[in-house]
């Protein structure tokens, strides 16, 4: 685990390295013979050989650097190919040809021998991620988002995939030969192939066929992550599975066994899950996860090279595979492996000693530190940076001297008065804090709601909904404050929520909850006016009962003989007459009392009482 050769390309900032790929042992462009020579011997043109030595390094800018690792020195570069990044090098097995793709949409054939481009050909209409040189060096894989084969004579799509929703990352052979050996071999028809892709938990696996009918995945792993490295030993014989390591963005390093024999319809999980984690006994009670970085499989098949740790300083080890349990979590104490030396600097900057009550509310001027008041004792403590004598202005006192109103900085409540609460707003989203959440959302004044809901990050938007969402389902007081939120992130965020793809799952409970309570309020609004003219007519009732009886006995009663008859009949004439008299006058009453409701009864569809009624209550 000890660093052998750093390289750094001299312009290794505006040009970063983006992709790399080691030279195939034999197809090593010859050496230049520029120093004084001297004879090898036999056995060290037989080690040299096998030993792996020129290194292509794709960058930024769409040049390719190729690095001698025996001289450690760059030996070439190939520039005038791509014009924009390379997103991946891959050399040929034979001959000394390099392929490059890159985010200008080709792919580039290059001479090492004489850096120049060889061929160059459009390979997509997006970005081209990916190759692959099929395993006989006649045919080429390469990938966007669908994954193309190359016929490598005639530049020419030989066949088509349906590939990945996003960019493919990795494009690998897994099978040699065809499963099926009946058949004559033409080099690339019968074997499989896999692909993984960003953002993607599952690498699907391709079957090139002899017609072009299918040109989806036969079968698909599933891994917790984005895969980040992939490696697999290859199938060679008909019965022998592949094994397939896969390393995820999670730290996690997922192992499959399988024989590639046709169609899959479920997606295949993982065989063994390996993790490593710190054990966690002295000093730090918790254990640890330690992220694996990359693994790959020794010459036996039967062990793996796990490399984990941090990327400056990464531990290589042998582990033997043991596939009989389906998850392994491997104990390695990194501490004491990784032995950073870091010399503690001498400084004489002491950190001011503050009571665990204070609360810092304005950041201070830095390089000075400020007088602390512990609540207990009205006393000031001073920590002095400067000479023993001199004693130092607190914050007040500056303050007072750049003529700034301190009473506008020191508050009574002890906390900064502000304009929004969007700090305090996602911290309390974040932490899950009821406190800090209701102290927020219980604000009333209109434009700290709508600085508060503008100031806050993109991020939060939809976790704020879902807590208003909650609230709205609570009582109704605290529903008619959430409405005022709701409006304001609304009006204000629109534009972000429409991007959304799963806005409506996400806002289906609110929908619900919107359409539930609109449903009432016509029904709640008949009950109102019902109720209103019942009252109204209880009350004017209660009016007419109030007025004082005149006693209407009468005091002298004369009696004529003669007119008997006709006197009667006109007592009761009067008498209806005056009844009816008081009838017309308490109708007056009640219709100026009911003219207000007539409106809302028409609107609620609500008929006059019934005349019946009417007379009783007369």
């Amino acid at each position: 685990s000890r660093l052998q050769q750093e390289y750094v390309p001299s312009a290794h900032l505006s040009a970063a390295c983006t992709c790399l790929a080691w030279a195939p042992p034999g197809g090593r462009p010859p050496p230049s013979k520029d120093g004084p020579q001297r004879k090898k011997r036999k056995s060290e043109v037989a080690e040299v050989d096998k030993q792996l030595d020129i290194l292509a390094i794709g960058t930024a800018v769409g040049s390719v650097l190729l690095y001698s690792t025996v001289k450690g020195e760059l030996q070439s570069k190939l520039d005038g190919g791509h014009d924009n990044k390379v997103n991946c090098v891959r050399w040929h097995q034979d001959n000394c040809c390099l392929y490059s793709c890159s985010d200008d949409k080709h792919i580039v054939e290059w001479n090492t021998q004489t850096c120049k481009v060889k061929c160059k050909w459009k390979g997509d209409n997006s970005s081209v991620t990916s190759l692959c040189v099929s395993p006989d060096g006649k045919m080429l894989l390469s990938a966007g988002r669908t994954i193309k084969l190359w016929d490598l004579e005639t530049k020419e799509v030989y066949r088509h995939f349906t590939g990945h929703a996003t960019s493919v990352s990795s494009l690998m052979f897994t099978t040699v030969k065809p499963m099926n050996e009946n058949k004559p071999f033409d080099g690339i028809t019968g074997l499989y192939f896999l692909s993984g892709a960003i953002h993607d938990r599952l690498l699907s696996v391709w079957y090139i066929r002899s017609d072009r009918k299918e040109k989806n995945a036969v079968m698909s792993f599933t891994v917790t992550d984005e895969p980040t490295f992939i490696d697999l030993t290859v199938s060679e014989v008909k019965e022998e599975p592949v094994k397939l390591a896969v390393v995820c963005r999670d730290g996690q390093l997922h192992l499959f066994e399988h024989i590639l024999n046709g169609y899959c319809k479920k997606p295949l999980t993982s065989n063994c899950t390996i993790q490593i984690a710190t054990p966690g006994n002295d000093g730090d009670s918790t254990p640890k996860p330690v992220p694996i970085l990359a693994a790959a499989f020794c010459s036996d098949k039967q062990s793996l090279l796990l490399v984990y740790g941090n990327l400056l300083q990464p531990i290589i080890e042998k582990v033997s595979l043991n596939t009989s349990e389906s998850h392994v979590c491997l104990i390695r104490n990194v501490q004491k492996a990784l032995s950073l030396r870091t010399d503690v600097a001498v400084t004489k900057v002491k950190t001011p000693v503050a009571n665990s009550d204070t609360k810092v509310l304005v950041p201070g001027v830095p390089g000075h530190s400020t007088a602390v008041k512990t609540p207990s004792s009205g006393k000031e403590k001073k920590k002095n940076k400067r000479k023993p004598g001199e004693t130092e202005e607190s914050i007040e006192e500056r303050l007072e001297s750049l003529d700034i109103d301190v009473s506008k900085v020191k508050t009574p409540g002890g906390l900064p008065q502000t304009d929004s609460f969007a700090v305090l707003l996602v911290q309390g989203l974040e932490s899950n804090d009821a406190e800090i959440l209701n102290r927020v959302l219980n604000t009333r004044k209109e434009n700290v709601i709508k600085n508060t809901v503008a100031r806050m990050p993109i991020h939060a938007v939809i976790p704020l909904l879902h807590e208003l969402t909650k609230r709205l389902q609570g009582n109704p007081y605290s529903a008619s404050l959430m409405v005022r939120w709701l409006k304001s992130v609304f009006t204000l965020h629109a534009s972000y929520l429409s991007t959304l793809p799963d806005l409506i799952p996400q806002l289906g409970m609110l929908y619900q909850l919107m359409e539930s309570r609109v449903k009432t309020l016509q029904k709640l609004s008949r009950l109102h006016g019902r109720l209103f003219i019942l009252v109204t007519q209880v009350a004017a009732s209660e009016t007419v009962q109030d007025v004082t009886e005149v006693n209407q006995t009468a005091k002298l009663v004369y009696e004529d003989e003669s007119s008997e008859e006709e006197g009667s009949d006109d007592e009761m004439i009067a008498d209806k007459d005056s009844d009816e008299n008081w009838d017309e006058d308490e109708e007056k009453e009640e219709r100026s009392d009911e003219q207000d409701m007539t409106v809302e009864k028409e609107i609620n569809g609500d008929s006059d009482l019934e005349p019946e009624n009417e007379s009783e209550e007369e």
